[in-house]
């Protein structure tokens, strides 16, 4: 995203021309790397599971040489045959499977994400509702990380416990950026399908910064009220809603 708004301020004079060059040719890379390497749907999630290791040449497939028994249970189930995501990293012997809201959903603003991509992270939300949104949108991560995984990776913050702030809580902020996903991608009935959820809670609740549990029933353990961006979050939600030029 940094790099498409710089390529639009930049002046075609001599000296942004080769910035603009320059840009060009790593939006094109990256593009590709992140297109093809951090994407799962269900086909390419069976293509890692059948994975052969130790391949070394040029026309290796497994080309970060992942251990196919590296793949966690629960993203088999949670692949759906219509959808997909870009997954939380990729690294050698190693990929983060977790889902996670505010890359995927900037990744579409900002075209990372190629049309159909974006289609299917959509498709992914409408068949993960229950997961992804439950009873207060919208979940920062899935799922949630837990014993010795959670002590290695979070520091043993005792805020991160699972199902809570960014160790799988759900964040009512979020829901600006959900709206600007599916108006950008022509499905403004799902995020008039989250808002409405956030509607009867958040209010009630005195603007909680966030919200604890698997369906983020519970107002978070150590959530402040009156949050500025979960108010702004929702404001500017509906506000894009009602007028989609906004966006």
């Amino acid at each position: 995203m940094a790099l498409r708004c710089a390529l639009s301020m930049l002046k075609h004079d001599a000296e942004g021309k080769e910035c603009i060059e320059r840009i060009v040719k790593r939006l094109h890379a990256l593009s590709y790397h992140m297109r093809s390497y951090f994407w799962l749907d269900f086909q390419q999630l069976n293509d890692i599971y059948r994975y052969k290791t130790e391949e070394y040449s040029h026309t290796a497939v497994n080309k970060f040489n992942v251990i196919p028994d590296s793949i966690p249970d629960w993203v088999f189930d949670f692949m759906p045959t219509r959808g997909g995501y870009f997954i939380g990293n990729v690294s050698p012997a190693r990929m983060d499977f977790r889902w996670f809201c505010l890359g995927n959903c900037i990744a579409i603003l900002s075209s990372l994400a190629t049309p159909e991509q974006s289609m299917a992270i959509m498709d992914l939300i409408e068949a993960r509702w229950d997961e992804l949104v439950g009873e207060m949108p919208l979940k920062i991560a899935y799922p949630a990380i837990e014993s010795h995984e959670w002590r290695i990776v979070t520091g043993c913050d005792p805020k991160n416990t699972r199902w809570s702030y960014h160790n799988g809580g759900s964040w009512p902020v979020l829901l600006w950026l959900l709206t600007a996903a599916c108006i950008k991608t022509g499905r403004p009935l799902i995020a008039r399908r989250a808002i409405d959820l956030a509607e009867t809670r958040l209010l009630k609740d005195s603007w909680p910064e966030y919200y604890d549990g698997k369906l983020g029933r519970y107002i978070g353990k150590q959530a402040r009220k009156y949050q500025t961006w979960s108010i702004a979050g929702y404001l500017v939600a509906k506000m894009m809603l009602e007028d989609p030029s906004h966006l």
